[in-house]
């Protein structure tokens, strides 16, 4: 049932991301609504085969063996071998921001990526909590979901800028500064407001389920309010449409887009684990 229900969202979400595309194309009249149907196929392939890829890139990530870190290889392929799924990918970013997000498009083609700050910060029992979490994601194909999601809100806001530059002169046919004025102001808000729509419920599951895992919710409970304290003090370096994406909210700079939070309180996420105990 979770399989089918995470299937339709994501056809939705590519759905949503064709008529994006064909939407402010139309700006154009006919001729932009032809090429923003070819874009929105193009960007539905991209963001179904490559947006893992792109999610690992912009945070500098490289894979690693257990050659090269064999405690952190050792718990995912422990925990994943005890919740029955395929081993995922791993990599670990440069970042000093301590964090972690799951990538890919289903459990068989995974990936579980950690920032250095986190492999420095946490002890071996919050590392599996943390690891836990992110396999959660992975079995349950909340990564696919998430990643398009984070696709689907870079696209927003670079087509509306697209919109304003190019698409809002007076002089050729179709153009409307106004409608593109508006789009470039409100369109990084929309693309905030389908991550909120995917992410918060997601992770109250995916604690749960992590916590489960692991066979206690302490190692999650702490290692979140060691995230969620560092995270609001070093700043990460990436986009914001990957926010939702990552265990704890970053901290990205003072940005229109980012005055939403895409997590649900980490206290709140706290005493649910420990009310589990």
């Amino acid at each position: 049932m979770v399989k089918f229900v995470n299937n339709m969202k994501t056809a939705v979400l590519l759905a949503a991301l064709m008529g994006l595309c064909m939407g402010i194309g139309s700006i154009w009249g006919m001729h932009g609504l032809v090429i923003g149907l070819v874009i929105g196929l193009i960007s539905n392939g991209i963001a179904f085969f490559f947006s893992d890829r792109i999610a690992l890139a912009s945070m500098g990530a490289q894979e690693v063996t257990d050659r090269d870190e064999p405690e952190l290889v050792g718990v995912v392929n422990v925990l994943a071998d005890r919740a029955g799924m395929p081993r995922p990918r791993v990599y670990i970013s440069p970042q000093q921001a301590p964090n972690a997000f799951a990538t890919g498009r289903n459990p068989h083609h995974s990936a579980v990526c950690v920032t250095t700050g986190l492999m420095q910060l946490l002890n071996a029992d919050e590392l599996a909590g943390v690891i836990a979490h992110e396999l959660s994601h992975v079995k349950h194909r909340d990564i696919l979901i998430s990643t398009i999601a984070a696709t689907i809100a870079g696209a927003i806001s670079m087509l509306a800028y697209l919109a304003y530059w190019f698409g809002g002169s007076r002089d050729r046919e179709g153009g409307n500064p106004l409608v593109a004025l508006l789009m470039l102001i409100f369109a990084p808000l929309a693309a905030t407001l389908i991550q909120l729509a995917i992410s918060r419920s997601r992770e109250y599951a995916a604690d749960a389920e992590g916590a489960a895992m692991v066979g206690t919710p302490r190692g999650l409970a702490n290692a979140l309010a060691k995230l969620d304290h560092l995270n609001q003090r070093i700043p990460m370096h990436c986009p914001p449409s990957h926010a939702s994406m990552m265990i704890v909210q970053p901290l990205l700079g003072v940005q229109f887009a980012t005055l939403f939070s895409t997590h649900p309180p980490t206290e709140k996420r706290i005493a649910a684990l420990l009310g589990s105990e």
